[in-house]
């Protein structure tokens, strides 16, 4: 199928005069015979996603409605639509297909189960004999649940005859909203179309207005060219009486009609949603028949099933223009219809009950909403409930009022809301239940401690952690008790202490062996402490309290075993490991709505991105999580900052400043040495940071790692002290920053190349006293485009007499892999199977010189052999000449 671009130029025309109104109708041909041929192709089950984007009135919906003239016929077409509720219907625009669909998928909607959903959705669309198009419009107001759907289909459409069609408003998407998620992994696919529908040009308005005699020049500055506005307002009959907002242009229509219809269309109106027949005949007391004026003039679309306004705008127009106690008034009375009909949908009650100020049916509703939101992993829509019934004020008992607070913390824990916020909800759910039930209130501590930790204080953490345990162990619940002590168990190796963490973790798991969500919690804990005692344990452990938790449906503690798994990566430098489980964390976080950790491995992909010099990536995905809870803040501030710094851009001793002031009320040596290493870096690099300022925060921060920090961070903090002056015992550390501190520089280069660390490659081999390591460590700088590192190398040259360019120079600029024109030639030779010294032979250079060059191509190629660096070199074509 070929690509669809955006396409400017539409055809359109005027027809169909009815009651003196003209009814514009916009052609877009090729927007069309793309979407059947899509069609065809998934009845070869080849099938694809089709986004269709635009601004409010571009004609979305009017292509949508015209796909159904132009679909072989054999292809289903399903339509379901997203609402503008204030919180979204769960699983809305699919649960419109009930009816449509098989039994199997009908079943799953109506229960609202999301795994059952997904494994009938598989069913529903896998059926070769009859290809789907199925249409989701508004895709910018989905529901979490609805969106988790969607990246299931997206990610499988290639293998089903299916075509998926997302239509949204791309001018209403803010950096942050949901849908970019969606958009991000839909981009990833190699059958996505594009269609980004454009405004209408002025030959286009003209052409449409010839039919009307209206000045088209006049419509088109008032519209800009969008179709809808051009459609009203051409409507409306007199251009030089039509006002500039679409509302007065909606109000124009209104005063044609009586006052039935125009009651009716209010009634209407405070619904954001298709109205389906039997609301329809609740709200209208008149019958379907006084609806016909308003359809007559283009404001309303009428079928036996539904009935639905010609654009959202018309929509808003009218019941924003209405008295609010008017608006009160026809929001409970759709309010009363839904609630006397069976199977209701509490989305749809708790909003009708807001717009109409009904408080009581908010309070027993609105945690219906919440609950059922959460199971389908709609989290955001659980807080907004949560957050609606507690502005009620409502009068509850204690235990009732606290499990609200206390829902309204776990879920905005989960969706990584402002962390002061989440701690205020959760210490109030602990004040309701001190006296009462001790379980309860041993249960709620225990939360308490977890997210205190989170919004980065630990020292609450830790009271209300030793508390939950005191309270709980004259409980006689073993379950509590078990998730009490492991949560202690979580808070020490966090802080490094690790044989109280095992302590805990393995009383814990006696405990609780039977309750997945325990054992898996505790084995991570278990797992984090072993990482400076038995590496292999370590990680086994850790991959056993991912696979309970996946198997169990825990996704919090799935999520937590991703996390710790790939900084067992980092630690151990093995960025590949680390990339794979990277994919399948971030993947999982993202299905499952987690964004506290979502962003949390955002940052570990921050951390792999600089480790192998793609800085780009790292600041972007770093990006993520600066307004992420004060642990997680911190780790993207220090990959933000060390990213900066390396390229010289400006911003970065401040950025790692803030890391640091971030890290120290944590107090934990993982928080705290890297902006400490980070700022010893800048004082070596910058004249920003003085070399006295950085060795007190270096200090401070080797203390607490000597006896807490992982090896990693030990390494690195003993090599810069050792750097400004105060050389300390490394205990024996095999780390790259040990070696290199011990004066192992080409032990430690070479440990750094292996694992892909391509600045520190060139770092290390700045501590070389050979001119030709400098040149290589040049080279690769250069390549990084790591100007202040490489500005410190050039000045030692020059220093020793070295010629050397000025920077790249075109040959490197003009490789694909930045290699320089002798390294090319040397990769050339490698792939004839030449040794470093028949090379050297050839060349007439020292073999050490050879030795470099190789090791710098290996680098560039990002190649840990020969065979690798030689392999990469033919893909990208270096191999000719």
């Amino acid at each position: 199928m070929r690509r669809i671009t955006d396409l400017s130029d539409r055809r359109s025309t005027v027809s169909g005069q009815n009651g003196g109104v003209g009814r514009t109708i916009l052609e877009r041909d090729d927007e069309l015979a793309a979407l059947a041929e899509a069609s065809r192709d998934a009845a070869q089950g080849a099938g694809c996603v089709l986004l269709v984007c635009g601004e409010a009135g571009i004609g979305k919906s009017s292509l949508v409605e015209a796909v159904r003239g132009v679909l072989p016929a054999e292809t289903r077409l399903l339509v379901g639509y997203c609402d503008d509720l204030a919180t979204p219907r769960v699983l809305g625009p699919l649960r419109d297909l009930i009816g449509a669909v098989g039994p199997a998928l009908t079943a799953a909607l109506r229960r609202g189960d999301r795994g059952e959903v997904l494994e009938a959705l598989r069913e529903e669309f896998g059926w070769a004999n009859q290809p789907t198009v199925l249409v989701v419009e508004d895709v910018h107001w989905a529901d979490e649940a609805t969106l988790d759907v969607l990246r299931y289909l997206v990610r499988r459409a290639a293998r089903l005859p299916l075509v998926l069609v997302l239509t949204y408003r791309d001018d209403e998407l803010r950096p942050d909203h949901p849908l970019r998620h969606l958009l991000g992994l839909a981009s990833r696919s190699s059958r996505i179309r594009r269609l980004r529908l454009a405004r209408l040009t002025v030959s286009a308005v003209r052409r449409l207005s010839a039919a009307t005699g209206a000045d088209a020049d006049e419509v088109f500055a008032v519209t800009a060219g969008n179709p809808y506005f051009v459609a009203e307002i051409l409507a409306a009959g007199d251009v030089t009486a039509v006002p500039t907002t679409i509302a007065d242009a909606v109000q124009a229509k209104l005063a044609q009609l009586d006052p039935a219809t125009t009651d009716a269309l209010e009634h209407l109106a405070v619904v954001p949603s298709t109205v389906r027949r039997w609301l329809v005949e609740a709200l209208v007391g008149a019958g379907p028949a006084v609806l016909a004026p308003a359809e007559e003039h283009g404001l309303l679309t009428v079928t036996p099933e539904q009935v639905s306004f010609r654009h959202e705008l018309t929509r808003r127009a009218i019941a924003d223009s209405m008295p609010a106690t008017r608006r009160m008034a026809a929001n409970r009375r759709v309010l009363a219809a839904i609630l006397a009909r069976p199977g209701i949908d509490v989305s749809r009650v708790v909003h009708h009950a807001a717009q109409a100020g009904d408080s009581d049916v908010v309070v027993v509703y609105g945690p219906v909403a919440a609950r059922e939101a959460a199971a389908a992993g709609a989290h955001r829509e659980a807080v907004a409930h949560l957050r609606l019934v507690l502005d009620q004020h409502p009068v509850l008992d204690r235990a009732a009022e606290a499990d609200l607070w206390e829902s309204l913390a776990v879920e905005s824990y989960t969706i990584n809301a402002p962390a002061g916020e989440v701690q205020a909800a959760q210490r109030r759910a602990v004040d309701l239940r001190h006296g009462g039930d001790p379980r309860a209130y041993g249960a709620s501590l225990r939360w308490f401690s977890r997210i205190s930790w989170w919004a980065g204080d630990p020292e609450t953490g830790n009271a209300a952690a030793d508390e939950a345990i005191a309270v709980l162990t004259t409980t006689g619940d073993d379950d509590l008790l078990a998730m009490a002590l492991s949560n202690k168990s979580q808070l020490h190796a966090l802080a490094g202490r690790d044989a109280e963490a095992i302590v805990a973790a393995e009383r814990a798991i006696a405990l609780g062996k039977d309750n997945p969500a325990t054992l898996s919690h505790a084995l991570n804990n278990r797992g984090m402490a072993l990482r400076r005692i038995d590496e292999a344990a370590s990680l086994s452990t850790l991959e056993q309290s991912l696979r309970v938790a996946l198997a169990a449906d825990e996704t919090e503690h799935a999520c937590r075993a991703y996390v710790n798994l790939i900084l067992h990566d980092l630690e151990l430098l093995r960025l590949d490991t680390a990339g794979r489980r990277l994919a399948d964390g971030i993947e999982f976080a993202e299905r499952t709505e987690f964004l506290m950790y979502w962003r949390y491995l955002q940052v570990a992909l921050g951390s792999v991105h600089l480790a192998s010099g793609d800085w780009d990536e790292a600041e972007s995905a770093a990006a993520n999580a600066l307004d992420a809870s004060p642990p997680v803040r911190c780790a993207a501030l220090t990959v933000i900052g060390r990213t900066r710094l390396r390229r010289g851009e400006p911003g970065a001793v401040e950025t790692l400043r803030a890391a640091w002031l971030t890290a120290v009320p944590l107090g934990e040596a993982q928080w705290l040495g890297p902006p400490a290493a980070a700022l010893a870096e800048a004082a070596m690099l910058t004249a920003a940071v003085g070399e006295r300022g950085a060795t007190d925060e270096l200090a401070e921060a080797y203390e607490l790692a000597r006896g807490f920090g992982s090896a990693s961070v030990r390494a690195e903090l003993a090599y810069w002290l050792g750097r400004a002056g105060r050389p300390v015992d490394r205990h024996g550390l095999t780390h790259p920053y040990a070696l290199l501190a011990d004066g192992r520089w080409r032990d430690a280069a070479e440990a750094w190349r292996v694992a892909g660390y391509r600045y520190e490659y060139a770092f290390a081999l700045t501590e070389s006293p050979d001119t030709d390591d400098h040149l290589t460590a040049l080279a690769v700088l250069e390549t990084l485009r790591a100007e202040p590192l490489a500005r410190l190398v050039r000045e030692r040259l020059r220093e020793q007499g070295t010629r050397i360019p000025r920077g790249p120079t075109l040959t490197t600029r003009v490789n694909p892999a930045g290699l320089t024109g002798r390294q090319a030639e040397i990769v050339r030779l490698l792939a004839r199977g030449l040794t470093n010294a028949e090379i050297a032979g050839r060349l007439v250079v020292s073999v050490r010189t050879v030795d470099s060059h190789v090791a710098a191509a290996m680098t560039k190629l990002r190649s840990r052999t020969r065979k690798e660096a030689v392999a990469r070199a033919r893909d990208l074509g270096l191999l000719t000449g």
